[in-house]
């Protein structure tokens, strides 16, 4: 009964709301981990502090997120997927989403070819013989079809693969739609279910400042401003055309296709963006970004169960961001010119790879390898970038769950299931 009172911006009225809380913790951590990076902490502080207390702190707060996701995505898309009367409405829904999803990618990619190629932040760099990379094989088209299907869905859950997790939920749910009688009966254990991992996602949010602030404090203690100086020019090529993707491509995607207000959008996304910035991690950011673009903005579950969790799986627009400028960043550090052609490819190729590599730990690195292979480039390069990767993983994770939100969004209100009443209101109604 008391946990009825407990939502997303607080327990009463006169308490901070969960958004300033992340961010006042955001801030505070930022200040303390700079502080302690400047003042070279070594020894008890480093041990005790930074490895030890920001460590512990950190972690158990990612793995209370971490532990959400897999119960949160499969019961959610269950009753989202059991919901849609209409099988052929759920395959409008998958057509229209992955197409948002694919066009946002080949536009974040182009954007970042554009702009590297103007700024040249690989113009007069020196490689150094010991800058290598290992990279890890990428699964072929054959292999990442086959993956999708599960073999044993226990199998898949406790290994948290994500797209077959996805799959085998829409199967189920489905058959529940097809069952009848005793498949609302399940469906309505599902639902009640549902209502209590969202409940939750909300207790456990209300540590998130704690658990934010341990994290970049120990980041930044860890990293730095320092790491960013060699590769400056690189570093703030990939951080501007980050933000002009978030700040451009989204807003116009939501108002030119779906006729929404950016601002209101931003305003209550502010939650979801700093655990996004904070974790480096769409996964351990899902719950939160589910519960907002449902309760928030007004997003119908059978919409949202669906495009947030195969978002989080395969949208990865600051990814893409960060491929395009590192291979235009590798070419011109080597001399090599690509041509067009070679970028076209790397186009294509990167935005394919945003789906084709979904579940492949170290994502990231993964598919750049394989876009640098495909135009003939020295993998050994990314070795040269991996320094100043961690910082800049935090801010495309933010981008990446903003641009789940938005094609969520969008698709949502050309499906008739966004109220237009919950996304107008403000934040503290």
């Amino acid at each position: 009964m008391v946990l009825r009172g407990v939502g997303v911006q607080g327990v009463t009225g006169t308490r901070p709301s969960l958004t300033l809380r992340i961010l006042i913790g955001m801030a505070l951590g930022l200040v303390l981990g700079l502080a302690l990076d400047w003042a070279g902490a070594e020894g008890p502080i480093e041990t005790y502090l930074v490895g030890g207390l920001f460590r512990i702190g950190g972690e158990i707060f990612l793995a209370s997120l971490m532990l959400l996701v897999v119960p949160l995505v499969f019961v959610s898309l269950v009753c989202g997927t059991a919901s849609l009367d209409d099988i052929a409405k759920l395959g409008r829904v998958g057509g229209k989403t992955l197409g948002l999803y694919l066009g946002t990618t080949a536009i974040a990619i182009s954007l970042a070819l554009l702009v590297a190629g103007i700024v040249r932040p690989g113009a007069g760099f020196e490689l150094h013989a010991d800058t290598r990379f290992s990279a890890e094989a990428t699964p072929s088209l054959v292999e990442t079809l086959i993956g999708l299907f599960p073999s044993n869905p226990v199998r898949a859950m406790a290994e948290g693969n994500m797209l077959q997790i996805i799959v085998f939920a829409g199967l189920f749910g489905l058959a529940l739609t097809m069952a009848g009688e005793s498949g609302k009966r399940i469906l309505s254990f599902f639902n009640d279910l549902n209502d209590v991992i969202m409940r939750l996602v909300m207790l456990l949010m209300h540590f998130a400042p704690y658990g934010v602030f341990c994290l970049i404090a120990k980041v930044f203690a860890v990293q730095g401003l320092g790491a960013i100086k060699p590769l400056a020019k690189y570093f703030f090529v990939v951080l501007g055309v980050l933000l002009l993707h978030a700040l451009v491509t989204y807003p116009v995607l939501l108002r030119a296709i779906g006729g929404l207000n950016p601002l209101v959008f931003y305003r209550k996304m502010r939650a979801p963006i700093a655990l996004a910035f904070s974790t480096a991690s769409s996964g351990a950011t899902l719950p939160v970004t589910l519960e907002t673009v449902e309760r928030r903005l007004g997003v119908h579950n059978s919409i949202a169960s669906f495009t947030i969790p195969l978002g989080a799986t395969i949208n990865m627009d600051g990814t893409a961001i960060m491929q395009g400028v590192a291979t235009a960043f590798i070419a011109q550090a080597y001399g090599i010119d690509i041509g067009m052609s070679g970028y076209l490819m790397v186009v294509v190729t990167a935005t394919l790879a945003s789906v084709g590599t979904a579940g492949v730990p170290g994502v990231g690195l993964v598919m750049l390898a394989m876009v640098l292979r495909q135009v003939h480039l020295p993998v050994e390069g990314i070795g040269l970038i991996i320094g100043v990767d961690r910082l800049l993983d935090m801010v495309r994770t933010a981008v990446n769950i903003t641009g789940d939100a938005s094609v969520t969004c969008v698709v949502a209100k050309s499906e008739g299931h966004l109220s237009a009443e919950i996304y107008a209101q403000p934040e503290d109604s």
